[in-house]
């Protein structure tokens, strides 16, 4: 079954703490890192923003990237849970009120029993336009959301190997997941991605 809804931080959005940096793309995204986090835009020719955030040991946290074509189908569905879900009101596109506000999501697709992930059992966390799932079965993982010119992504794949989880490496992949969304490492990653808003424009 499901976690409930906003789960991992039940009192929802909290301010980055006021050491965090600000990092801005060039077609007008902010967000807010921890300031012994790296967020580098190495730049290039498919245009939109390519922003790649590590954290202090050099692995990366999550990506943002803007300029990508949305769209899905939902061909199959799957066992899922929810650790974590939360609204973001500030990334709703102006005349769109008849659209749901983009969430915060950290998701999990698939229900092997094995330390993963797996090809058929994976967790992500990231930003997502899609109505959250009921019953026991939903659509595969879609973490993008509306941004001109089309689209864009900021999250990432929860993997083990780089996401600090505590107890033994030989949990099923599915309860270290549910154990990383209590973790400081996550409420970081959680605090930047929900920090992302349109960049005020230069004064």
């Amino acid at each position: 079954m499901p976690a409930p809804s906003g789960s991992g931080n039940p009192a929802g959005l909290e301010d980055p703490p006021p050491d965090w940096k600000t990092f801005t793309t060039s077609d007008g995204l902010s967000f807010d890192y921890p300031p012994d986090w790296t967020a580098r835009d190495p730049g290039g020719a498919l245009g939109g923003a390519f922003v790649d955030v590590t954290n202090a040991s050099g692995k990366r946290m999550a990506e943002l990237r803007t300029n990508i074509v949305t769209g899905a189908e939902c061909i199959e569905q799957y066992p899922y849970r929810i650790f974590d879900s939360q609204p973001l009101q500030s990334l709703l596109e102006p005349g769109a009120a008849d659209h749901a506000a983009p969430r915060f999501v950290f998701e999990s697709r698939g229900d092997d029993t094995g330390p993963g992930p797996t090809p058929t059992t994976t967790a992500a966390y990231g930003i997502t336009m899609m109505p959250e799932a009921t019953g026991a079965l939903a659509c595969p993982m879609f973490h993008l959301f509306l941004w001109p010119p089309s689209g864009a992504l900021f999250g990432g794949t929860y993997d083990p190997a780089k996401n600090l989880t505590p107890g033994p490496p030989t949990l099923p992949y599915l309860e270290k997941a549910q154990r990383y969304a209590a973790t400081q490492e996550y409420q970081q990653i959680r605090t930047m991605i929900t920090s992302l808003r349109p960049a005020k424009p230069a004064s």
